[in-house]
């Protein structure tokens, strides 16, 4: 073979050959080994300056929820503003009724944001309303007790309509110092409570069950109902017979039993 010049091209030994032949045929010997590889030395790479993020400053406008309360205008003018809650106002009509708005204030954590969510106080009520209808059977209820209507507490028909649908009479009661609380599933402080003690409320648990796992049987499980601004707390039942008595105790708890299952 030659180049392009008339000369013998020369060949390029294999990689790794070392020039030996074989003494009887002549032919170039294969490389007894691969040959190694030349070292390469890598340069350390620089690490980048850890820059953390910035923290986002603290939302605004977030308000303590009495500031809020005190600060928001009564919607109704021609009823006394008995009661503020987080989310309800109560008025009064007479000795025997009250009248109860649900409003557009968003609670979240013990905490009322600045911002409502328009129509929600027409949903809570739409939904309470639907419910109490449900297992009015089961136990009476404050608005069945009611025998004044939402035109005879509000006549104007301006006013009405600001609190329509989202508005209910009810028969004045005196409420209870508990929240009645019952549970099918492992979840939320109910969790935090059996991770600590292997009980809820006093109610001990069988061992080994996971988060939001199904209870074997529904547990009543109350707590405390706090004021305005404060944390409800679990308690255990032997807690609310000692502060409501035995008998309205089981009541409470019979109660609470049946309307969930």
């Amino acid at each position: 073979m030659a180049d392009l010049h008339g000369t013998p091209a020369t060949r390029l030994p294999p990689d790794g050959w070392t020039g030996a032949r074989d003494p009887n045929s002549g032919a170039a010997r294969a490389p007894s080994r691969t040959p190694r590889r030349p070292a390469v030395c890598l340069a350390p790479r620089r690490r980048r300056a850890h820059n953390p993020r910035p923290v986002p400053p603290a939302p605004t406008g977030v308000r303590a929820v009495s500031d809020i309360l005190e600060s928001t205008p009564a919607e109704l003018t021609s009823l006394p503003l008995i009661y503020r809650g987080k989310v309800r106002d109560v008025y009064g009509i007479d000795d025997r009724h009250i009248l109860i708005v649900a409003t557009d204030r968003l609670s979240a954590f013990d905490v009322v944001l600045p911002t409502g969510i328009p129509g929600k106080g027409a949903m809570l009520t739409a939904i309470s309303n639907f419910w109490f209808e449900r297992t009015r059977q089961i136990v009476p209820n404050h608005l069945d007790l009611a025998t004044v209507t939402l035109e005879q507490a509000l006549p104007d028909p301006a006013e009405r309509a600001r609190v329509e649908g989202r508005a209910v009479v009810a028969r004045k009661l005196r409420g209870l110092p508990v929240e009645a609380i019952v549970r099918g599933y492992l979840i939320g402080s109910g969790w935090k409570d059996y991770r600590t003690s292997g009980a809820v409320c006093g109610i001990a648990l069988p061992a080994g069950l996971r988060l939001a796992e199904r209870l074997p049987e529904p547990i009543f499980t109350p707590s405390t109902k706090a004021a305005v601004g404060d944390h409800d707390e679990n308690v255990s039942y032997e807690a609310v017979v000692a502060q409501i008595g035995a008998g309205l105790a089981a009541q409470v708890r019979d109660t609470s039993l049946r309307l969930y299952r």
